[in-house]
């Protein structure tokens, strides 16, 4: 199990300045579909019962990373890592969430809330566990 991780000061600074370098990088890199796409797909593997896989960073690992659905983050990756090698206390977690947030913000949407605190996993979930749009309603619930 990861360490918690500490939400502190120093922390939010961090996470302050990542943010502005993310919505510098997104619009001078008109990436904001990927790096939403990035958030999602880190975050939609979450499992209910089992309370596995979610937003903990593990998109990172060539395990997850290379899965059928997941095609094309890698760049999205190798730019949120620009940004993590210089702020190293953000967890891959969080910075991966945060940039679907100044994406979103930066299309044009609302400033969103950005709550901090995410852990990261070296654990990836087993290809498939993200929700299936071909399966309808009943799959999401499953």
């Amino acid at each position: 199990m990861a360490l918690p991780v500490v939400v502190d000061a120093e922390y939010l600074k961090e996470v302050d300045k990542a943010r502005r370098d993310l919505r510098a990088l997104i619009a001078n890199r008109n990436c904001a579909p990927l790096m939403l796409r990035l958030a999602w797909h880190d975050a939609g593997t979450y499992d209910a019962k089992t309370k596995t896989g979610g937003p903990n960073g593990s998109i990172r690992n060539e395990e997850e990373y290379s899965h059928g659905a997941n095609n094309g983050l890698k760049k999205a990756i190798d730019f949120c890592q620009e940004v993590k090698a210089k702020y190293p206390k953000i967890t891959y977690a969080d910075l991966f969430q945060l940039a679907g947030v100044v994406a979103v913000e930066v299309t044009g949407g609302p400033t969103i809330d950005f709550v901090p605190g995410r852990r990261d996993s070296k654990v990836s979930p087993n290809e498939g566990r993200l929700p299936d749009a071909k399966k309808g309603v009943p799959h999401l619930r499953d």
